[in-house]
């Protein structure tokens, strides 16, 4: 299923060429990684089966290059069939621009939520994490919190690598709901394949707003290179076992 976005900037930032080595980069990083990868999704899933009721994965859709939705896998974190209305209301505000960081809005009923009502992580020049998210501490599990953590959560997103819907370095995807919230210059973003981690992830401080975001998401469609997707993934692989991750 396509989502129709009206007024898209085109910019072509690619070459053929690039799309191909990318695509090969993705496709030997994944073979490389996998022998590591596989033992510790099955004990990421023993935990999570073991640690809460619910499914193992955690499934939504997600807009990708394009506009083309697809299904991204996450390893569950959360609690299973919590409410979600706040984490909606709370990501269209920060989409928005109604909530951020010392770039953000300060306008808006959440500007003045407490910070611990936040996953909000320092990441400094190279880190790795997720800024922003509206996730209350009572809804993550205690093996959640370890995956967050440790990045591993995003492991199962392997499989969209494979399946050719994801790249291992490009912007985070957005769900549904929060692209159609997007200004049009947010839309050059979708110009490219998403990513596991991403140029905004590696140099974004806590807090960052929204525009700040998709501006560093600009910045890597426009100049992207195999040599900078290695380097983001070094940094965001520093990142992980310093432990400066997502939470």
């Amino acid at each position: 299923m396509e989502l129709v976005i009206i007024n898209r900037p085109w910019v072509f930032p690619y070459q053929r060429t690039h799309q191909i080595s990318k695509r090969l980069l993705d496709l030997a990083l994944c073979l490389l990684f996998l022998p590591v990868a596989l033992p510790l999704m099955a004990v990421c899933a023993l935990a999570i089966r073991l640690g809460s009721p619910g499914p193992v994965f955690f499934v939504q859709e997600r807009v990708g290059r394009g506009g083309h939705r697809f299904c991204m896998y996450k390893f569950r974190t959360m609690q299973h069939k919590h409410d979600d209305s706040h984490n909606r209301a709370f990501m269209k505000a920060f989409v928005n621009g109604q909530i951020g960081g010392e770039e953000g809005g300060k306008s808006g009923r959440f500007y003045r939520l407490p910070r611990r009502a936040l996953t909000n992580v320092s990441l400094g020049n190279n880190g790795n994490g997720k800024v922003y998210k509206a996730a209350q501490p009572s809804q993550i599990t205690r093996v959640g919190r370890i995956l967050r953590k440790t990045s591993l959560d995003e492991l199962p997103q392997l499989i969209n690598v494979l399946k050719g819907e994801m790249s291992i370095v490009g912007p985070r995807p957005n769900v549904p709901w929060e692209v159609e919230e997007y200004r049009p210059w947010h839309c050059e973003r979708l110009e490219v394949l998403p990513g596991i981690t991403g140029l905004a992830q590696v140099r974004g401080r806590s807090g960052i707003s929204f525009d700040r975001i998709v501006q560093y998401d600009v910045e890597y469609v426009r100049s992207q290179s195999p040599l900078m997707d290695l380097k983001i993934l070094w940094w965001s692989l520093l990142a992980v076992f310093t432990g400066t991750g997502a939470q």
